[in-house]
């Protein structure tokens, strides 16, 4: 097995979920005691979200291209950026390496379309839903994406880090999600891209009158399919 590199922390508690996937899926996969083969740079999302928040993104990158240095001469083989917000330097972080580096938007459009949907909604961080760098990633799979208005957007985001991001999982918050999922139904989407990590503590497939796609269990899978690709 392929050693895969977590660029986490980002939240941890995102994170966390990540290494219980990625372990869940190589056990399934290889069985008995097998767990996954990983190494993980976990950095303090303190200094991440000030740096988003003031939008000082050039050094937001610098931090992460550095820790992804690290994970490279740690062994690592593939990539993950244990995040969707990141997503908007992955191109500076995959530049800093020389393996491969997931897309977690490409994995994530690859399932949408297997699935045989095309328009979606999108729940993230707000920098997710309102900037560009995630929705345009998407829609060069051939995918629509619509994202709440702008209250819904600020409940979402709100949600991510005043509670979500600190561990706390809230059923008013559901609720609210659910009513944003339910307006984005309304407006076509066919199904629901849960583009932050941390949504998937919240908001399950039974929350949604349509399909969801949770992005960091498929980034796990997409990950432990690629590290056992060349496996017997």
């Amino acid at each position: 097995m392929k050693t895969i590199g977590l660029l986490g922390g980002m939240s941890w508690e995102s994170t966390a979920e990540y290494y219980r996937l990625l372990n869940e899926l190589t056990r399934e996969r290889l069985g008995g005691l097998h767990s996954s083969r990983c190494v993980l740079y976990s950095v303090d999302f303190a200094e991440i979200e000030r740096l988003q928040t003031e939008g000082r993104w050039e050094q937001a990158a610098e931090v992460l291209a550095e820790a992804a240095r690290a994970l490279e001469a740690a062994g690592a083989d593939i990539l993950l950026l244990c995040t969707n917000t990141m997503h908007k330097v992955a191109g500076q972080v995959a530049a800093a390496v020389t393996v491969p580096l997931l897309h977690l938007a490409d994995t994530t459009a690859d399932a949408v379309r297997d699935s045989g949907l095309r328009r979606i909604g999108l729940l993230g961080t707000a920098f997710t839903m309102e900037q560009d760098f995630y929705r345009n990633r998407l829609e060069s799979h051939g995918l629509e994406v619509r994202v709440p208005d702008a209250a819904g957007r600020s409940i979402v985001h709100r949600t991510i880090y005043e509670e979500l991001c600190q561990g706390i999982v809230r059923e008013e918050s559901r609720q609210s999600l659910m009513a944003i999922i339910r307006d984005l139904v309304t407006a076509g989407a066919e199904g629901i891209v849960l583009g932050c990590t941390e949504i998937e503590l919240l908001i399950k497939p039974e929350h949604s009158p349509v399909p969801v796609f949770p992005t960091t269990r498929l980034h796990a899978e997409a990950a432990v399919a690629r590290a056992l690709a060349d496996s017997p």
